[in-house]
């Protein structure tokens, strides 16, 4: 299997597919109401929303980099904000985040394994180096959403 295979499939399983670390970040948001998911249930944490918006966003992000695009990733891209707290707008924000990864993963897709290594981004990281990264941003806030899902309980 390529290397860039194995990311894909890394980047699969973080998000809707069998992860040995537990729920990918789909199953966790399973059922998650739009309520819920605005609650700031740990004081100084973000909420789930705002983790799936800057998770969508840092897909994004990653995309437009592999693209050849580098924005300067401002704090309103980095941490986009909740704007309304309704159900249209939690789907919405959920279906932004499918998409994002969904683009995310057809970029990656299209690069070669010798495209993994060298200097890609401003500060000198690899393809290698930042699409890992995106896989472990991924799942360092998966857990920090199943964190807040059982403190709303």
């Amino acid at each position: 299997m390529s290397e860039i295979k194995r990311i894909v499939d890394q980047m699969d399983r973080a998000f809707s597919g069998d992860a040995w670390h537990g729920p990918s970040l789909q199953r966790l948001l399973d059922g998650v109401s739009a309520e819920d998911a605005s609650k700031h249930a740990i004081q100084g944490a973000h909420s789930i929303w705002e983790l799936v918006n800057h998770i969508a966003a840092w897909n994004t992000i990653v995309r437009l980099r592999l693209e050849g695009n580098f924005p300067k990733v401002t704090p309103e891209m980095d941490w986009p904000e909740v704007w309304e707290v309704s159900e249209v707008a939690w789907k919405s924000s959920l279906e932004r985040l499918a998409e994002s990864q969904a683009l995310a993963r057809k970029a990656v897709e299209k690069l070669s394994d010798d495209e993994l290594d060298g200097k890609f981004t401003p500060d000198g990281g690899s393809r290698y180096l930042m699409l890992h990264g995106l896989v472990q941003h991924d799942l360092y806030h998966a857990g920090q959403i199943a964190i807040l899902k059982k403190a709303l309980q």
